[in-house]
């Protein structure tokens, strides 16, 4: 085969002063390479490129990942040169959790992305991607806009025939979720390390999701693992950049890319699920006072369109509502101590009534009340309690209710009571999309702040909110100006007086040394292996110990080691995890849960409520000892 010359040259690169772009060009003149600016700069070899918002620190030549003289032309199927870039395997490119998140360092390394993203393709069955449908979009965050036209490049190159791109490659992970859905799509990119901090010193992350909108299966991104180890090359189209920042279609001979309204298709999915008529009358009461924080991240898209605009929600109502490629030097985790703006607001004198925060791609969610904090653990069965009656989308009722293993027991107390099927599963949403697809589960959540339902395979922050203004809109339709109205805190305490309450905590322990982490939930999983029913830890009689193992009711696979557990026999629950979604050192998580019927002790602090269970777990665990944390980073 004939080499190639549409090397990438840094002596070839022009500035355009016109067009405010750089442009990349081969040796006849043609343009490979092109990515706007906002400032002329006279580069060199070493020199920077400058975007909108933040300065990158990387050359032309490692968001190609395309060496000079190195691409060899291997097709041109009805025009498109297809040009084989070889490459060699790059540790570390197993994903976690939730897709493969590193710091942005590391996937502007060479070929660190194309290796991935040519590891997908060549993990997939031709049948599942050739002349098909892909959706791309993200969070918005920094290197998002680069990623996307190398992601482009590599489907084309691998023969897809269409890509479906959020303007701006800006899209929400539920949304990504509901394009594939609604295009009957193939699959799709999600662009994001979800509820990480972004910028050229964060993080980054990319994922795949199937057909159904669902996150890929294990057996999957087994397989993308497997082939990272043993790349050669990556396929990429010979095509200019897409302009992302115009809706259209442009083609190039059998493979085109279609820029699309982001919200479109998610809001017309909204229309269908919710009764949006009853939220806004409830939104556009003058005694009743909402606010939405978007942590300047993806939901900042959707906010004005949906609450605003959709809903009358006054625009003063959305906090931090820009979209920003490091999220305004947040942290986008919609939690009490990273959403601590709009938790001091609602806990402030004479507070809103409802306050709701999103996460970076969109799929996290917390729920307040004013001076009133809503665990995701109640929230999901609050929502599953009051869903038939409060959301057309559940007239008929829940098919059945699904919760991830360390997230509280309140929604099997719902089940329960609703006779209605329900499952606990690892943690990971793909671990719900197999029920879903089965026709067994409806609503479902994980104390991680992540809230949703069978309408799309992604959980969902803002269907969440939505959920909840639906329910407090149903308590309230009836009530007359000047009446006194239902609460967010009288829905939680009336759901307490039926169910009991599960009093819950979480405390992460970020960014620990890994081995140390490795090292103390060995110590947890070599005490479990000498426990036995009936063993005394304090005041605390052992029921079981184990390492969850869970066995998919659907297609009968397995996984293991999902997390270390106590249980004992007054139901409290002590356990412990290593988080797979961070992108450098190890998060241990613990988890501790205790059950109380008795009204009288609803109301007591979480935190004093559950301090016997804590001290056990921090004594059992030896974490100081092996972590040298002595308090966590994140209190839930």
């Amino acid at each position: 085969m004939a080499t190639s010359y549409c090397c990438l040259r840094l002596e070839n690169v022009i500035f355009s002063s016109t067009s405010r772009k750089l442009k990349q060009t081969s040796a006849n003149g043609s343009v490979l390479f092109s990515s706007p600016i906002s400032s002329f700069s006279l580069l060199s070899p070493s020199s920077s490129l400058f975007y909108p918002i933040l300065k990158t620190s990387h050359s032309l030549h490692s968001y190609l990942h395309v060496k000079a003289s190195s691409s060899t032309a291997i097709a041109e199927p009805e025009g498109i040169k297809i040009n084989s870039v070889p490459t060699k395997p790059i540790e570390g490119q197993k994903t976690g959790t939730s897709g493969l998140r590193k710091k942005v360092k590391v996937f502007t390394g060479e070929n660190y992305l194309a290796n991935w993203i040519q590891a997908l393709f060549n993990s997939l069955p031709p049948e599942d991607y050739k002349n098909g449908v892909l959706v791309l979009g993200g969070d918005g965050r920094y290197f998002n806009r680069e990623a996307s036209q190398i992601i482009i490049k590599i489907a084309a190159g691998n023969g897809v025939g269409k890509i479906l791109v959020g303007k701006e490659g800006i899209m929400s992970t539920p949304a990504v979720s509901a394009v594939i859905r609604k295009r009957k799509a193939n699959g799709g990119f999600i662009m994001s390390a979800s509820h990480n901090p972004g910028g050229p010193e964060y993080d980054w992350g990319i994922k795949f999701n199937y057909n159904s909108g669902q996150p890929a299966p294990e057996s999957i991104t087994d397989k993308i693992y497997g082939n990272t180890l043993s790349i050669s090359e990556v396929k990429m189209a010979d095509i200019p950049d897409v302009d992302l920042s115009s809706l259209g279609v442009t083609e190039h001979a059998n493979f085109s890319v279609e820029v699309v309204d982001p919200v479109s298709d998610y809001l017309e999915l909204m229309e269908n699920v919710f009764d949006l008529e009853l939220i806004k009358s409830l939104l556009s009461r003058s005694d009743f006072r909402f606010i939405f924080d978007a942590m300047h991240a993806v939901t900042g898209a959707y906010a004005k369109p949906i609450f605003v605009d959709k809903l009358g929600a006054s625009p003063d109502s959305i906090s931090n509502g820009v979209p920003l490629e490091d999220f305004g030097h947040g942290h986008p985790d919609p939690n009490l101590t990273y959403a601590k703006d709009l938790v001091n607001i609602m806990y402030g004198e004479n507070g809103p009534d409802f306050g709701a925060a999103s996460d970076g791609d969109g799929d996290r969610n917390m729920i307040l009340g004013r001076g009133f904090f809503v665990t995701p653990s109640d929230s999901v069965a609050i929502i599953a309690a009051n869903a038939q009656e409060a959301i057309p989308y559940f007239t008929s009722g829940p098919k059945g209710l699904a919760r991830s293993m360390p997230t509280s027991g309140a929604l099997d107390r719902v089940a329960e009571k609703l006779n209605l099927p329900f499952f606990e599963v690892p943690t990971g949403w793909k671990f719900f999309g197999n029920l879903m697809d089965a026709g067994k589960l409806s609503i479902c959540g994980e104390e991680s702040f992540g809230t949703g339902s069978d309408h799309i395979r992604e959980k969902d922050g803002i269907w969440a909110v939505l959920a909840w203004l639906s329910i407090i809109a149903y308590r309230n339709k009836d009530k007359k100006p000047g009446e006194k109205l239902v609460s967010v805190a009288d829905v939680v305490k009336e759901h307490w007086a039926t169910y009991g309450r599960n009093f819950f905590s979480r405390y992460d322990y970020e960014e620990c040394e890994s081995e140390g982490a490795n090292k103390m939930i060995q110590n947890v999983r070599d005490i479990v292996s000498e426990s036995k029913p009936g063993d005394q830890y304090g005041k605390y009689t052992l029921q079981f110990a184990d390492d969850f193992t869970y066995t998919d009711p659907v297609d009968a696979s397995v996984v293991s080691k999902q997390g270390v557990r106590f249980v004992f026999t007054d139901g409290s629950r002590i356990i412990f995890r290593l988080s797979g979604t961070g992108s450098a050192g190890a998060t241990v998580r613990i988890y501790i849960e205790q059950y109380e019927p008795d009204v009288s002790k609803h109301e007591m602090d979480a935190q004093i409520a559950l301090k016997p269970l804590i001290d056990l777990a921090l004594s059992v665990s030896k974490l100081k000892d092996f972590t040298g944390r002595d308090k966590p980073t994140v209190i839930t």
